[in-house]
């Protein structure tokens, strides 16, 4: 099987806490894989130890068949990355910020202007090119780290909770963006809370609960017609029963 994303024992401790625990990921070249838990399962530390923000205290990682230890450049070359917090650099332009972008990359000079154009009138930012990253609402600097992310042209994309905090049409261009890239053979890697989501668009899930990969493989195995989110709280083992109401809800008002 040719993995785009293998991991072995990978596991991360913060003092005593131990936040992923012994995690084996894999995940197929070519698909939109749906990474999912509970708050505080461990999802944002795997895909930073992933992308090489944090360093695992266990366990290994290959990406794009290299080792993540041994060549982390090589890698991330060919990775792009939107994390929760997007760290923008908020005094630059949206083209400034493309632009410097892509000349870390190392993309040609004319390859760089006609990207930045593409993908500014691709994200609805044209009008607002020469508008300084810390006017931009929240949406904005979404569809802009997602730019930033595309514009060298990556074989794999790490999206931590793209969706969150951002309207329905902005919502519907990236959902747009992500389904061509997935097209063209690349993979997603993608974590969100909004199992409706990940429903839509993932081929394949896996789900951490408590620092352990409790469930992994297609989405249809998964799911068996039954619905994600049955899978889901069956997968961390919550009971599927009514939560409590509160007591001044109850009855007629």
């Amino acid at each position: 099987m040719d993995y785009c994303v293998e991991t072995f024992g990978l596991t991360r401790d913060f003092g005593k806490l131990r936040a992923v625990d012994g995690v084996d990921l894999r995940v197929e070249r070519g698909v939109f894989y749906g990474f999912l838990g509970p708050n505080g399962a461990g999802k944002s530390t795997t895909i930073k130890m992933l992308t090489g923000l944090l360093a695992p205290s266990g366990g290994s990682a290959r990406l794009l068949g290299r080792d993540l230890a041994r060549e982390p450049l090589e890698i991330k070359a060919r990775m792009g990355v939107v994390p929760e917090d997007l760290c923008l650099f908020e005094n630059l332009t949206g083209r400034e910020y493309l632009t410097f972008i892509a000349r870390m990359y190392g993309l040609p000079k004319g390859v760089i202007g006609d990207r930045c154009e593409e993908l500014l009138n691709l994200m609805g930012l044209i009008d607002a090119e020469k508008t300084l990253v810390l006017e931009y609402s929240h949406g904005m600097k979404k569809k802009l780290s997602l730019a930033a992310a595309l514009i060298h042209d990556p074989e794999l994309l790490f999206l931590d909770e793209p969706f969150e905090g951002i309207d329905a049409i902005a919502s519907r261009t990236i959902r747009g963006v992500l389904e061509r890239f997935i097209e063209r053979e690349s993979t997603v890697f993608l974590t969100s809370h909004i199992l409706e989501i990940v429903e839509r668009l993932c081929s394949h899930v896996g789900i951490i609960h408590q620092g352990k990969l409790v469930a992994q493989g297609a989405l249809s195995e998964l799911a068996q017609g039954a619905g994600l989110e049955k899978a889901f709280i069956q997968a961390v083992g919550e009971p599927e029963e009514a939560p409590p109401a509160l007591s001044w809800l109850q009855g007629e008002r």
